[in-house]
């Protein structure tokens, strides 16, 4: 039985929900990810058809219709999201929180950024600076509690990934940039997936970013062509 193809006005849901539970679909694609592209993409060459019809363009011409979902980190992948590792934005995964990018991976030893260690005596909030110095904070004089200490001999892993369920994005990654000092690198949409199984998403993502030159490890770019 052929695929089948949106009616005429059909919402596309409507479609794609009648599509993925068709029954020749469900019996030739079992698995639901790959009947889901399949669906998906007799919409979009539905639609290319209607246009490409209009404009009388070659068969080869592209979809000019972009899903919102598709978008995963259209808007915000250029930004500057990374930041020099600090005590205080350090973040110690669990094992099971790293996910394997396929990157050569090396330690950083966290005694490299020991700093002078303060504490706010009214709200217990540890401070960390440069150098020993009389510091203030909202007016209160912070207590000098000696070298931050707690961090050395422990390390870090960097070029593996990581989830951040506390944000500010949906992974983190330790890497060197080109002065050699290590940073962290805040990468992909908490709010979007990824959905690289989808050929048509993925190569469209890869296209808008130039992933075949994704830059830097050092740049959130690099790690958003890695996922994808």
């Amino acid at each position: 039985m052929p695929i089948p193809k949106p009616n005429k006005d059909e919402p596309k849901k409507d479609f794609i929900a009648r599509c993925m539970g068709n029954d020749s679909m469900v019996k030739d694609y079992e698995n639901p990810s790959q009947r889901y592209a399949i669906c998906i993409g007799q919409t979009k060459g539905y639609l290319l058809q209607q246009v490409c019809g209009y404009l009388r363009c070659d068969n080869d011409c592209e979809d000019p219709y972009m899903e919102d979902d598709q978008l995963e980190d259209d808007e915000n992948i250029e930004e500057e999201n990374n930041q020099e590792l600090t005590l205080a934005n350090l973040i110690i995964p669990n094992d099971n929180d790293y996910v394997d990018f396929g990157e050569t991976i090396e330690e950083f030893d966290l005694s490299a950024l020991a700093k002078y260690k303060y504490t706010d005596p009214t709200t217990n909030e540890i401070f960390y600076f440069d150098r020993m110095n009389t510091y203030k904070k909202n007016g209160r004089p912070l207590v000098y509690m000696g070298k931050a200490s707690e961090y050395q001999g422990r390390k870090v892993t960097l070029n593996k990934p990581f989830r951040t369920s506390d944000g500010p994005k949906k992974f983190s990654v330790y890497v060197k940039n080109e002065k050699g000092n290590v940073v962290k690198v805040n990468f992909g949409d908490p709010n979007m997936k990824i959905k690289k199984n989808i050929p048509e998403r993925r190569k469209s993502f890869r296209a808008r970013h130039n992933c075949d030159n994704p830059g830097p490890k050092w740049k959130a770019r690099y790690w958003s062509c890695k996922a994808w």
